[in-house]
Order: C-alpha cells, then structure tokens, then sequence
C-alpha cells in the first residue's frame, strides 16, 4: 500500500487543534479521552497524518468550545505557499503559543523590544558558538 503525504488542508486542521488544545490547557491525552481516541490518534491528527472524519471534527471542536469553522482558519492560503512559513505553523509548534502568551502580558514596551532582540540574538550567538539549534525544541 503506497504511503500518502497529508494535504495541505489536513495539516491546517490539525495545527489548528494543536492550537486550540493548547489554548483550552488540554493534553493530547485529555483531548483523546474527551472524544473518546488515544492521545497517539491526536498527535497523528495534529500532524496531520491522519485526516479527520466529519463527525470527529465535531466532537473536537465541542471538545475545544469552538465552531468548527474554526478548524479550518486559514484554509484559502493553505494551498498557497511553504506551510513551514505560516504564523499558524509556527504557533503548532512546542512551547510557541506559550512563549507568545507570555510576551502578550508584557506590558511595557522597552522589556517587549528587549525581549524580542534576546530571542533574535538567540541563533546567532550559537552559530558563532559552533552549537546547533535543536529541532522540535
């Protein structure tokens, strides 16, 4: 049976339930016991390994409190473009959507710049140190 790469709206809905499962403060086991999966179905749904049924899609989203519309934001520049260049992409990703939670309650905007220029150093500093950004971190 020959392998089948996940279509780009696939991959969409399944960051946007990344998103949102982070958002809510839901493991991907609370999640899978919610709609009744295992947390191995939700990583493959987040990834999107797996596609989502109509009727899964649903329970997600009452899951998440969300219309199911909402699974699907960003679904007109799905197709367009590298999928590793959306914000949504970048938001997916571990630890992103906390660390932009957390700039968000930053109120004065000299730390907010300080920040930003700390984390934008952050690459370079390990490429002159000879270190290698590890992936998926």
């Amino acid at each position: 049976m020959a392998t089948r790469s996940p279509l780009p709206v696939d991959v969409l809905v399944g960051q946007n339930i990344r998103i949102g499962r982070l958002q809510k403060g839901l493991s991907q086991t609370a999640l899978g016991q919610c709609i009744g999966v295992t947390f191995q179905q939700i990583q493959k749904y987040e990834k999107g390994a797996n596609r989502v049924g109509a009727s899964r899609l649903q329970q997600i989203a009452n899951a998440l409190g969300v219309p199911i519309p909402t699974l699907f934001d960003g679904a007109s520049t799905a197709s367009h473009g590298s999928p590793d260049q959306s914000a949504r992409y970048l938001l997916a990703k571990p630890h992103s959507l906390r660390l932009a939670q957390g700039f968000d309650q930053i109120k004065d905007g000299a730390t907010r710049l300080a920040i930003l220029h700390l984390i934008e150093g952050i690459p370079q500093t390990s490429a002159r140190s000879g270190l290698r950004g590890r992936k998926g971190a």
